[in-house]
């Protein structure tokens, strides 16, 4: 008889809890899902489930992140001509998870990734709604491809549009064709938005303050949109909770042209509000990998920093939600620094200055 090391069994327990968790929310939903029966399912008992996950949510969003995974395909698979193609070519990826009419309600809607009751506090819409603007920021990257125009605006609104796809899906399956869908969303490539960068709070922002510290990087830390490793020797890092994702961009628009800007994700919560960032960055992150060569991205990485290591390396005692802080690094040393709202704008302004 083989025997199982402590690390197999809890291996072999997670998979089985996931596997009964999967048909469970398949079957029922989210809110109706009981842990009793999902435990009865696993041939568990319920203190086995919850050894594993500390909470129903916990649990449904670690089946998201597992069908969501297992989905992924690593790179591009067409090779849209124009960014307007590459906007309706994106809009046909996501649509792909429109459930067909005749699957259960709440099968479809565990198939749309659907976030439905899961979220009944304010924290969950909030840190969705940073999501957003983060999924966002990194669809116009790679729309803009280096010009000199942005298009955040227009991603805000495609993904706008997919999101009222997905939820019209969920509830009323059947209404609405897909293609029409692909269609509206192409066309809004071709909309002027006037959209221009120039929020009122940068000019108050904190000036970044200049140091020569030693800098000693975590290593092999994965580039989730590349899926490369990422090099931080030299580049503007900006380390962001999950409350505050939105301000990746200005990290992003303070860099200097070919410049790479790291931006690193913590969150003190890994069990829930972890779990729901890296959801909503392995779906996006799918999507876009299939539409866009990671040369889209250009100089943006994009860090989940589930230990907090590259928080502990720039000097943090502690992360949370609301956790801004960057820095400037030259050649291996810390040159510049600043910390609350605003950061990565500071940190990419002084490392502007300073360059030649």
């Amino acid at each position: 008889m083989v025997r199982l090391t402590r690390v197999q069994q809890q291996a072999r327990t997670r998979a089985a809890v996931l596997a009964a968790a999967r048909e469970e929310f398949a079957e029922h939903g989210f809110v109706p899902a009981k842990v009793d029966r999902i435990a009865e399912r696993a041939e568990l008992t319920r203190g086995a489930v919850y050894s594993n996950f500390p909470s129903k949510r916990a649990l449904y969003l670690a089946v998201l992140i597992d069908l969501v995974e297992r989905a992924a395909e690593p790179r591009a698979t067409v090779s849209p001509s124009s960014r307007i193609d590459a906007l309706g070519v994106f809009a046909r990826v996501w649509l792909e998870r429109l459930p067909l009419v005749g699957d259960s309600a709440p099968g479809g809607r565990l198939q749309l990734r659907s976030l439905d009751g899961v979220f009944e506090d304010e924290h969950g819409p909030a840190v969705l709604a940073q999501l957003a603007r983060l999924e966002a920021l990194l669809l116009a990257v790679a729309l803009e491809k280096g010009a000199p125009v942005r298009r955040v605006r227009v991603a805000e609104l495609a993904l706008t549009v997919l999101d009222g796809a997905g939820h019209q899906a969920g509830t009323a399956p059947g209404f609405g064709d897909p293609f029409d869908v692909a269609h509206a969303c192409r066309h809004l490539a071709t909309i002027n938005l006037e959209d221009v960068w120039a929020p009122p709070h940068l000019p108050y922002v904190a000036p970044a303050s200049t140091c020569s510290d030693r800098w000693v990087p975590p290593r092999d830390l994965v580039d989730r949109i590349s899926g490369g490793r990422v090099d931080l020797t030299d580049g503007l890092v900006v380390v962001l909770g999950a409350g505050r994702l939105g301000a990746a961009e200005e990290a992003v628009r303070a860099a200097k042209p070919g410049e790479q800007v790291v931006v690193v994700v913590v969150t003190g919560d890994q069990e829930e509000t972890g779990r729901l960032v890296r959801l909503r960055v392995a779906d996006a992150v799918g999507c876009l990998r299939r539409v866009f060569a990671a040369e889209a991205w250009q100089h943006v990485r994009l860090v989940l920093d589930d230990e907090a290591l590259v928080a502990s390396a720039i000097g943090l005692t502690a992360v949370g939600d609301d956790t801004e802080a960057a820095v400037s690094v030259r050649g291996g040393v810390i040159v510049a620094r600043a910390h609350g709202r605003g950061a990565g704008h500071a940190a990419g302004a002084r490392r502007r200055e300073a360059m030649p």
